[in-house]
């Protein structure tokens, strides 16, 4: 992973909070789970054992994911005074039918839909960026299919 990584101040904090918890908390509990897995005795057919040893894997893994995405992190701050859509701007959005869309352009590292976090790598988001409020976006969907939204405000 050499790809540089954007992130929002409050994207690193979460991902800082979240190696913390897994590099104290997670490990620890684990680590017990081995150990009482253990206790029971032949482990090549303790299951106990396979599922804290998965899940031993799966930690240390997201451990490295985290160090890697921060350690490759600019921290993106958004001005105060900015007419146009950069990362971390939250946007309003209106499409065709009259519906408004709120989203946060974020890094493809925060994206989170369903939380209304979109990446600037996304087509919405690559449309968008950069654009000023009244500006009319089209945007193309991989399924080739055109959508039209309208910004309708832009905050920082």
């Amino acid at each position: 992973m050499n790809k540089e990584i954007a992130l929002t101040p409050e994207g690193q904090q979460k991902l800082e909070d979240e190696l913390h918890f897994l590099e104290t908390v997670k490990r620890r509990e684990v680590g017990e789970r081995i150990k009482e897995a253990k206790e029971f005795g032949d482990i090549s057919e303790n299951s106990e054992y396979d599922d804290a040893k998965n899940e031993q894997a799966m930690v240390e893994t997201r451990i490295l994911e985290v160090n890697q995405i921060l350690a490759h992190a600019t921290i993106i701050v958004s001005p105060k005074k900015n007419d146009k859509v950069v990362l971390g701007s939250k946007v309003e959005l209106r499409d065709a039918d009259g519906e408004i869309h709120l989203y946060r352009v974020v890094g493809s590292a925060e994206a989170d839909p369903a939380a209304d976090k979109i990446s600037n790598e996304s087509p919405v988001g690559q449309a968008i960026m950069g654009r000023k409020k009244g500006d009319s976006v089209p945007v193309s969907l991989p399924s080739g299919k055109v959508l039209e939204y309208t910004i309708v405000s832009i905050h920082h």
